[in-house]
């Protein structure tokens, strides 16, 4: 749909100053008072093409705050070839949940869990197949410009509308929350490797761990729960500076709160805009992350061995009763349902869009099989075992690792960039949805985000597990957009075709049990 914004929150290729006219802004307004005016379904109050704004003066509002010039197309779809089509999946796709995937190997057993990153990629990419398909089959309405929760509320009606939108809310504040958490970690680390460097410190921290210029350390077996600052100073420098900075410059009770000087003033922003510039970061740290597993790996070795169903002091069984806790994270992995369509509609060959897909899920699979795999079979057991594997594997390398120190600084930035543009889509979806408004006031933008920040601020405080934060918020909203909506819509649209059988009927109804059983499931481990 044509939309107006304001010139300096326009991204555009060209340097123009004076991109949205007056009259484009006006036909805008008018666009927006007949979209009001009726259901979304119906096409009697539909705007004319007489109101419509001239092909060089629209522009497509981006979920990333930010609005993009169309350019005119004879086949009337974007520009984009299959294979930007497939980075742009796989770039939405690659997120935190990387970090996790090795706990979640390791929670799961090497050969199950490598069994389920491939089922749940085939599942998922069904399911996301379903989302696209469901707008081309509802008949006698034009659905070109339908997302999918246009398409929940045309078959489900309010509750369909609303429950979308909780479910988005819990995907995006979960996103946030472990952004949060992942931010403090990253600061405090990153913090900690400045000050000692600069000190000329030399600490050793107090948990096991390999000897080596390539050491591994296990923080898991010195507590119960996640380290603080927990190191042995060797050093003839001042002690009294030294533990001040780390009463300080605490991992838990101390950097959360930082963050907050920084961030909660970008969530306040009326527009992130600027931040969506930054947005390549993303590409770039997936990238390092996969060189830096890489050399990890070809420094440290393979170790691995099998027991299939029985304990050892350094190896975890092929099949365990923990599976359940990758799947919930690889439902977040996997998770671009909500989004899917609109990045589709920019494939200049529509016919591809199945093939596109399925290379983009193989892709992310591939990713996310290398990076998992590999840290876990070159986890160096003995003299650790495999259970020291964390839920962030960057855990798993001490804060004086020049690599990983690098890979912090490039996770740290990215996240402080992509944090207020995710605020951004939860304030716009909440209170447009409340007010009709994205910006009702200063007051309740600040209060939205207070309780979004009190979140993550809590989170990392108390309770600083991604892997479990992750799988938590994946089963929830993958429960809705994964699982449950896709089939329900697929079998509600084939009974009222009369081409329902019972074999789609028995898949499709497994498939939601499937996702309910992966949600409750999580609650009990």
């Amino acid at each position: 749909r044509p939309f107006h914004v304001e010139p300096t929150n326009i991204v555009s290729v060209n340097d123009d100053t004076h991109r949205v006219t007056d009259e484009a802004s006006a036909m805008n307004k008018r666009i927006h008072y007949y979209s009001r005016l009726t259901y979304p379904a119906d096409r009697a109050l539909i705007a004319p093409d007489h109101v419509l704004p001239a092909p060089d003066e629209i522009y497509v509002y981006s979920p990333l705050g930010t609005a993009f010039k169309v350019d005119s197309c004879t086949d009337g779809y974007g520009k984009n070839s299959s294979i930007v089509t497939i980075f742009m999946i796989w770039n939405t796709m690659m997120g935190t949940s990387i970090l996790s995937i090795p706990w979640g190997i390791k929670q799961a057993g090497f050969t199950s869990g490598i069994i389920l990153i491939l089922l749940m990629g085939m599942l998922t990419l069904y399911c996301c197949y379903r989302v696209v398909k469901s707008q081309k089959m509802i008949p006698s309405i034009d659905t070109s410009n339908w997302e999918f929760p246009d398409v929940c509320k045309y078959y489900f009606g309010s509750f369909g509308q609303w429950s979308s939108l909780l479910f988005s809310m819990i995907s995006l504040i979960g996103a946030m929350v472990v952004y949060w958490v992942l931010m403090s970690n990253f600061l405090f680390n990153t913090g900690k490797f400045i000050y000692n460097f600069v000190h000329d410190i030399n600490i050793t921290d107090i948990v096991p761990g390999t000897n080596g210029s390539n050491k591994v350390i296990c923080p898991g077996a010195a507590s119960s729960h996640p380290p603080h600052n927990s190191s042995v100073m060797f050093s003839s420098g001042n002690n009294t500076g030294f533990e001040l900075f780390e009463e300080w410059w605490s991992k838990s009770k101390t950097v959360p709160f930082y963050l907050i000087v920084v961030l909660l003033p970008l969530l306040n922003l009326k527009s992130p805009s600027f931040f969506a510039k930054f947005n390549v970061l993303g590409t770039v740290s997936v990238v390092y992350l996969v060189f830096l597993v890489t050399v990890k790996a070809a420094h440290l070795g393979i170790h691995l061995e099998y027991y299939w169903f029985t304990e050892n002091e350094f190896f975890v069984p092929e099949f365990r009763i923990q599976f359940p806790q990758l799947t919930g994270i690889l439902t977040l992995a996997f998770f671009i349902h909500n989004c899917i369509i609109t990045l589709l509609q920019n494939n200049r060959n529509q016919e591809n869009n199945v093939r596109d897909l399925s290379i983009a899920y193989f892709l992310v699979g591939l990713t996310y099989l290398y990076v998992g795999v590999i840290i876990f079979v070159s986890f160096p057991s003995p003299p650790l075992s495999k259970e020291c594997i964390e839920q962030n594997f960057l855990d798993n390398f001490p804060s004086d690792d020049i690599m990983s120190f690098v890979g912090r600084i490039f996770l740290l930035f990215q996240m402080m960039t992509v944090y207020p543009l995710l605020g951004y889509l939860a304030r716009v979806q909440l209170l447009r949805q409340f007010f009709g408004n994205a910006y009702p006031s200063i007051f309740h933008v600040l209060i939205l985000n207070i309780a979004i920040v009190g979140a993550g601020v809590a989170m990392a405080r108390f309770y600083p597990n991604i892997g479990s934060i992750i799988r938590y918020s994946g089963a929830t909203c993958g429960l809705s957009f994964v699982f449950v909506y896709p089939s329900l819509i697929y079998m509600i649209s084939l009974h009222r075709a009369g081409q329902l059988t019972w074999p789609a009927l028995i898949i499709h109804i497994f498939i939601i049990l499937l996702g309910l059983a992966n949600l409750i499931v999580q609650f009990l481990l």
